[in-house]
């Protein structure tokens, strides 16, 4: 329908068009039948006017021949076929019913040639008798033949001109008309495009003008529909839209109070202190556990600095603090009693409204803190205690096996190896207890140096080598060269324990003549990645996730031991600020893993 609006509207331009065209063509069709009716009755007037001069010219010549006396006879038929000539060409002209004016002239030289040919007969009869009078007549005739033919001519020329001035002036009328034709075409193209503009651009003005209005949030504003073309159509579509987005709006609104009423009944309920925290890193939203905190003196100048420095990189980065261990827990004084809390950091934002912030969640950890500073203490004690009788015990089997006492039966022989070695492997499990007491209190800290890598390879390669090869065993040390000479911060002699207890349990679970791999490589961050990979029949998935769990065995293992190692080689590493992991390719066997920072 806008296509048939828009050809109508511009209908009377074509309609103008094709009548300038018809017009022109029809014009140009007239002037040149004109132009070839006046070149071709016009010019040949004047060849038949030259004709009847020339004929005339040699009659005039055959009369002075015949009166200076020379060949009269030839002179007499010259002076006939010339007048046959003149008078053919005459009557010809005559016949073709020229103009009242040229048809007078033509008769008036009708009448002058009879005389002259009168006159110049006489002369041809006489020949050189004639006499002076005769002469005369005849060129007096022959002159006003002249004249007669002169004034023909004249009056062609006149015609021919006149012609070509109405032809002109036609001409100039034509132009003026198509002149005017196309000013008007043009004035009628300017009002066209206006009145064409003004009805698209009006209802496209009021879309534009609704569509702003919807932009900035006016719902309600809608296009009058003025037409029923596509236009129309489109106004129509816009009014749906927006009735659906007003019902979006009004339903998103109540989903949003129902939220914000929920967020706050929630955020009311927690028993756990909760900062909603702005990407420049004021408070915006702050539970009634967070006041009840915030007026601690710990928050005096903001966020404490324990709290601070992760949120500052939390709100950097985009990237959640989650921390695990208890060494993350901050102490802060509440009501005259210190309570521990593990922070979680959480980083939030929402595209809609473009805020970037953080969540601030303070976990009170007081209870567990304290349960398992009981139990840290209770293990410590336990095993201290026990530590002493059993050292005795065990030396007191160790000097009855080395004293060869006399009497001792096999079996009772036998009985003191058993009890000998049970005592060395409970003595074992106390020192891990021990110091993995101490690692979790805190009380063994790190005693850290500048290491080179390679060195430390070398030197727990050296270790290894002395209970693997005996198994049967070979060891693969891969070092990356970008390691070679780089050195890292890190207490050896832990480490070395972590590397020790790795390759242990590599040598328990490889096949016999296998190969237990001890690398290092580069990783992202500013990290290196140490791992140790044996050949064996790796860890089952449902085992792994609690390979680092303390005095955990894997249902149906053969191989003897408390549980403990894994459990403090992962102390070990994160008291060094790194993360350990366990990986399983099928059919390649368990790699070990764990990243320590340059």
């Amino acid at each position: 329908m806008l296509r048939t609006r828009f050809t109508l509207g511009l209908l009377p331009l074509l309609l103008l068009f094709l009548v300038v065209g018809v017009y022109a063509i029809r014009l140009s069709q007239e002037l040149g039948d004109s132009v070839e009716d006046l070149f071709a009755r016009n010019f040949r007037s004047i060849r038949v006017v030259r004709d009847l001069r020339e004929a005339a010219a040699q009659m005039n010549v055959a009369l002075g021949d015949a009166r200076q006396g020379g060949n009269l006879a030839g002179a007499r038929r010259r002076f006939v076929e010339q007048s046959t000539r003149f008078q053919r060409s005459l009557n010809d002209e005559l016949v073709a019913q020229p103009e009242a004016d040229r048809a007078e002239l033509l008769n008036a030289l009708d009448a002058q040639e009879r005389v002259f040919v009168r006159a110049g007969s006489e002369t041809l009869r006489l020949g050189s008798l004639g006499g002076l009078d005769l002469m005369k007549e005849a060129e007096t005739a022959f002159f006003s033949l002249n004249r007669s033919l002169d004034g023909l001519l004249e009056r062609d020329y006149r015609a021919i001109y006149g012609a070509e001035t109405r032809m002109r002036d036609r001409i100039d009328a034509s132009l003026r008309l198509l002149v005017g034709a196309m000013l008007g075409a043009v004035a009628l193209f300017f009002y066209l495009a206006w009145r064409l503009a003004h009805s698209f651009l009006q209802p496209i003005q009021a879309l534009t003008a609704s569509a702003t209005a919807l932009g900035a949030g006016d719902l309600e504003r809608e296009v009058p529909v003025t037409s029923k073309d596509e236009l129309g159509q489109l106004a129509k579509a816009f009014n749906a839209m927006a009735v659906h987005l007003r019902a979006y709006r009004d339903a998103t609104l109540a989903k949003v109070l129902r939220t914000q009423r929920t967020m706050e009944a929630t955020l009311t309920s927690t028993p756990e202190p909760v900062f909603v925290v702005g990407r420049d890193g004021t408070q915006e939203v702050r539970n009634p556990a967070a006041e009840q905190l915030a007026q601690s003196p710990d928050f005096a100048a903001g966020f404490p600095p324990a709290l601070a420095e992760p949120l500052a990189a939390v709100l950097a980065t985009g990237t959640h603090y989650l921390p695990t261990d208890y060494a993350r827990v901050v102490t802060l004084r509440v009501a005259r009693e210190d309570r521990h809390y593990l922070p979680r950091i959480l980083a939030i934002g929402d595209k809609l409204t473009e805020f970037k912030g953080a969540a601030v969640i303070l976990q009170d950890v007081t209870k567990f803190r304290l349960l398992d500073d009981a139990k840290t203490n209770l293990v410590g004690t336990v095993s201290h205690e026990l530590k002493s009788p059993l050292t005795s015990l065990r030396m007191a089997v160790y000097l009855l096996l080395e004293q060869k006492i006399a009497g001792l039966t096999p079996t009772q022989q036998e009985l003191l190896e058993t009890a000998r070695d049970d005592a060395d492997r409970l003595l074992r499990i106390l020192d891990n207890l021990l110091d993995l007491a101490r690692l979790e209190a805190g009380a063994s800290s790190l005693d850290r140096s500048r290491t080179r890598v390679a060195d430390l390879l070398g030197e727990v390669a050296a270790e290894a080598r002395g209970f693997l090869e005996p198994a049967g065993l070979a060891l693969d040390v891969q070092l990356d060269p970008e390691l070679a000479g780089q050195e890292i911060n890190v207490d050896a002699a832990r480490l070395r324990h972590v590397f020790i207890n790795l390759l242990t349990n590599a040598a328990k679970f490889s096949p016999p003549r296998g190969t237990v791999t001890l690398g290092a490589a580069p990783a992202p961050l500013g990290f290196v990645r140490f791992a140790v990979s044996d050949q064996g029949p790796g860890v089952p998935p449902e085992v792994q996730p609690h390979v680092f769990d303390r005095f955990y065995r894997a249902p149906g293992q053969a191989n003897t031991g408390a549980g403990l190692g894994l459990a403090i080689a992962r102390e070990i590493v994160v008291a060094h600020g790194g993360s350990i992991s366990c990986t399983v390719e099928p059919g390649s066997g368990t790699t070990f893993q764990f990243l320590l920072p340059r």
